[in-house]
């Protein structure tokens, strides 16, 4: 599963042993999420505005395909929109501060409310362009994608 509601993720099955024992930063530059205008749906590269680099909460987990191949995979986790990423969708992924990053990895945190509580939308400003359709596909890996349309 591509993400995880911080909502739900600590009672879904699929989730919530993963949040006591299986946590990650998933590093990143920016995310792309698709905003709606009547019928049409542009792409949009979402940065800090600042341009740093940032984490997203994420969960992993390690399982076997029906071939018996283990695989690794990792989800990002969810929350609602800060006011900004309100203006383009109705979720956005949790990037955490520096010291939320601390809390998320600790291996002594197992307190799912002290967890969850941290998953919360980013208060830092974010800023957002259009880019290209090409990044419509998961299969398209070119500089273009972040090119400014």
């Amino acid at each position: 599963m591509i993400n995880a509601r911080s909502e739900t993720a600590a009672q879904k099955p699929s989730f919530k042993n993963l949040i006591a024992k299986k946590r990650c930063l998933i590093p990143a530059d920016g995310f792309y999420e698709w905003k709606k205008s009547n019928k049409t749906k542009t792409p949009m590269r979402v940065t800090l505005k600042d341009k740093e680099l940032f984490a997203f909460a994420g969960l992993w987990n390690t399982w076997n395909d029906p071939k018996g191949e283990s695989i690794d995979s990792c989800t990002i986790i969810t929350c609602s929109p800060n006011p900004f990423m309100k203006q383009i969708h109705d979720r956005m992924p949790v990037i955490l501060s520096p010291k939320a990053e601390e809390l998320w990895l600790d291996p002594e945190l197992s307190d799912t409310a002290k967890l969850t509580g941290i998953l919360v939308p980013y208060k830092a400003e974010l800023s957002a362009y259009p880019v290209s359709t090409l990044i419509n596909s998961a299969r398209t890996d070119v500089p273009e994608c972040i090119n400014h349309i």
